[in-house]
């Protein structure tokens, strides 16, 4: 026990303490537990760590080919440069060269074929980055080029997949699709997104004895690298120590494609026996690093005058590069969101996981879920055009309603669907109807100058599509102090994940946060973790680390019982204190009392979401465990004459249950739809007919700045909503599905176009819709009134 006790606090006191209000539990706007650190610069990554003695840094040579065969590798030229210690290939990894996360398809370092332009083939490990990568620009390589597929349609026409299709059938949509009074067929191109964090992939290797690895990774998944580590290496899991404190953003981008470059420094650490440190610089990061994957979209729907969807068929084609990678469930979750919002009576959706030899595309925010939803948007506005219908109306009409109109075509009911009333709450908020009609008005008097306004839904399914995904861990001890040490399964990269998992142990224990020490995410005190991915990651860690605070206040509660003589129900935490009848100690007071009452003061915790299953073979189940809800209403003025636009008001209502931190929840909106916005107007990503990405900087690449924002952006959260499962003090995740809130964004700007034909033609306008598309859609437009 601490010799340095705080003077002891009387009876009186203490009960006048206890009837306080605790200010940091859950359901309060407390800062992010980093916050003073990230705005003053003193938060600590990895490259800001002090270096090892001897450490060496590594860089690679990629492959100048899309597709060819290697003929001849020559790597002389390297040790001109002066401070290069090893230069290492394929041949060299001592253990397994595949890196593959599902499936094998990812070799650490190419062997015999490269497979898109930017691929790994030759590392270098030198006394200073600098020298490192000059040396890999003195490789020199043979290659015998192979036909390469740049193209999805192509690969979708040569049936070049990466994994098997899957498809989802509800109803009969063929004999319905004949029978609907209104058909149409379309299709849509949706492009990829880079992830563009603030931190590229980075990280710092170690050495240690039995063969053993330190390894310090900005990764989302840290038993993922532990596993991968081990296996390049040849050594079991148990060899590995993954510490991962906290990411400079990851959005996904650090799921997967974080373990190659962990990898690659412990090879180079293994073959030299010093630490070593791999940074890419934003250029190689970009071009070795897989995106969002780009979707290629076809469908054929049947509706009736009213503007209800009474058939759809859909494919979805994704583009998942040249390897596996997550693409499976990727697009899977893509087949799960393409009904968005919207019951579909008879539906038939097929995903296609098409090969190209681009970077092998990965893990992006929304999972795959904003691909899916895009088509469905798409395709109401569509029907809304030809009817000569308020697109809102259309969807409204088109809702998830209750009895049989509540089946998804995965064969999910959809339960506790507040969409309806909230939209009439947006409705009245935003002041929808009388902007439209102004926004009529404007366009009527404005030759150049015309005003779009959309209002898109959300439904987003929580839950890994992986059902065993669905677990975590956490490890709390309790000091005689009275502090307490946090740790969990998940990871920080900035969404405030450890700032909710703080509040909800303060809230059992009813301490303060600044109690409680979040440490860094450590594969030797919480195993076998699940990626920080799917929205899931307070979900999953709030909740073990809940129940592993119980298992120890449930130890000091049958203390106090036998204590003082009380049952439980006479026993009360609040404030920082406890009261067992009429006795009161202080938390610290009572953990005094347990350590000399031999109480253990640490404790495991673990959670696995329940309810959760898919039959694969049958496409039913039910793979989400509850539904996330948004809304958006998104206004934006377009010039017609240059296609330019600025998003001039945006009005956002959001369910995440009953908040944890309306302050990190409201950010996370705000973030979420921003990014989503960009994905479909300025990000967009270009290759030319070689494979090589020409995007590949902020000077060819625009992710949204400050002034691309909404000038007017209104945030509110659905109050007094609990989640009705029993999550984690009955919240929602809020990570993912504000994303998908930026589709409005894409959807105003063709309900502008649209008023160039007073709304009788939909605009043919793909996604990203760049400024250059935009007046393409808009001059497409301009011919199909004259003919």
């Amino acid at each position: 026990m601490s010799n340095h006790s705080s003077p002891k606090l009387s009876q009186a006191q203490l009960e006048a303490q206890f009837k306080g209000e605790l200010k940091t539990g859950v359901g309060r706007g407390i800062k992010h537990e980093s916050g003073d650190k990230h705005v003053s610069g003193e938060a600590l990554y990895i490259d800001d760590k002090l270096e090892f003695p001897n450490q060496l840094h590594v860089s690679v040579h990629t492959s100048t080919e899309a597709h060819a065969h290697i003929i001849n590798i020559d790597s002389s030229g390297c040790f001109d440069v002066a401070g290069v210690v090893r230069v290492f290939t394929a041949k060299d990894v001592p253990g397994e060269l595949d890196v593959g996360p599902v499936l094998a398809g990812d070799p650490l370092l190419a062997e015999n074929i490269v497979e898109y332009y930017g691929q790994p083939i030759v590392a270098i490990a030198a006394t200073s980055h600098e020298a490192a990568t000059l040396a890999a620009q003195k490789v020199k390589i043979e290659y015998e080029p192979l036909h390469a597929i740049l193209d999805v349609k192509e690969a979708l026409e040569k049936e070049h997949f990466v994994q098997d299709s899957h498809q989802l059938v509800i109803g009969d949509s063929s004999t319905a699709l004949d029978s609907a009074k209104y058909r149409m067929k379309g299709e849509l191109n949706i492009g990829g997104q880079e992830h563009f964090y603030l931190e590229t992939q980075v990280a710092s290797v170690m050495p240690t004895e039995d063969d053993g690895m330190i390894v310090f990774s900005s990764t989302q998944n840290p038993t993922e690298v532990q596993k991968l580590v081990g296996s390049v290496l040849g050594v079991p899991m148990n060899k590995v120590l993954v510490d991962m404190r906290r990411m400079g953003g990851g959005f996904g981008g650090k799921e997967t494609q974080a373990a190659p470059i962990a990898c690659l420094c412990a090879v180079a650490a293994y073959l030299t026996g010093r630490p070593a440190k791999m940074r890419l610089p934003r250029s190689l990061d970009m071009s070795m690093t897989g995106k969002r994957h780009p979707f290629y979209v076809r469908y054929d729907v049947g509706f009736d005058d009213d503007g209800k969807v009474l058939a759809m068929n859909m494919d979805l084609a994704g583009n998942c590069g040249y390897s596996p990678d997550l693409s499976g469930s990727i697009v899977d979750r893509a087949m799960f969101h393409a009904d968005n919002a919207y019951f579909i009576e008879h539906a038939t959706i097929t995903g296609y996981r098409c090969k190209t030899n681009t970077a092998s595309n990965t893990a992006y925010r929304g999972f795959g879920g904003p691909q899916g939803m895009v088509p469905m948007e798409e395709i109401l506005d569509a029907i809304a055009h030809k009817l000569g219908k308020d697109p809102l109306a259309v969807r409204q009409l088109n809702y998830y309603g209750k009895g049989t109109r509540n089946i998804t075509p995965y064969h999910q009911t959809v339960e506790h669907n507040i969409l309806p009333e909230m939209t009439e709450e947006l409705i009245a908020s935003s002041d929808y109807y009388a902007r439209r009609e102004a926004i009529k008005r404007f366009n009527d008097n404005s030759p150049y100058l015309k005003k779009g306004l959309a209002f898109t839904p959300v439904k987003f399914g929580i839950s890994f599509t992986n059902s065993f995904l669905n677990q975590a861990g956490a490890l709390i001890h309790v000091y005689t102090d009275g502090s307490i040490h946090l740790n969990h399964g998940g990871t920080e990269m900035g969404q405030g994940l450890n700032t909710k998992v703080q509040q909800i142990v303060a809230e059992v224990f009813q301490v303060e946060v600044d109690t409680i020490q979040v440490t860094a995410t450590n594969t030797e005190k919480v195993p076998n973790t699940s990626p920080t991915a799917a929205s899931s990651g307070t979900d999953l860690n709030g909740k073990a680390a809940q129940n592993a605070a119980l298992t120890i206040k449930q130890r000091l509660i049958e203390l106090l019982c036998t204590k003082f003589r009380v049952t439980e129900k006479e026993i009360e935490f609040k404030n920082g204190q406890v009261k067992a009848a009429d006795h009161y100690l202080s938390f610290k007071e009572l953990i005094e009392l347990a350590y000399v009452s031999q109480v253990s003061l640490s404790s495991t915790g673990y959670y696995k979401t329940p309810k959760i299953f898919y039959d694969r073979e049958k496409a039913a189940g039910r793979p989400f465990y509850y539904f996330a809800y948004g809304l958006a209403c998104c206004e934006v003025i377009v010039d017609i004459l240059t296609g330019e636009y600025k998003f001039t008001r945006t009005d956002i209502l959001h369910d995440v249950g009953a908040t944890l931190n309306p302050a990190i929840d409201i950010g996370q909106i705000e973030g979420g739809f921003v990014q989503g916005m960009g994905w479909l107007t300025t990000e967009e990503l270009v290759w030319n007919d070689k494979g090589r990405l020409m995007t590949n900087g902020p000077a060819s690449y625009k992710i949204p700045a400050i002034a691309d924002m909404p000038v007017d952006l209104r945030v509110n959260l659905v109050e007094s909503r609990k989640n009705p499962e029993d999550t984690v003090y009955h919240s929602k995740a809020v990570g993912e599905p504000p994303f998908m809130l930026g589709i409005a964004a894409w959807c105003a700007i063709k309900d502008a176009v649209a008023s160039i034909g007073d709304y009788k033609i939909h605009p043919n306008i793909d996604a990203p819709a760049t400024p250059e598309r935009v007046l393409m859609g808009i001059e497409q437009l301009k011919q199909d009134m004259a003919g």
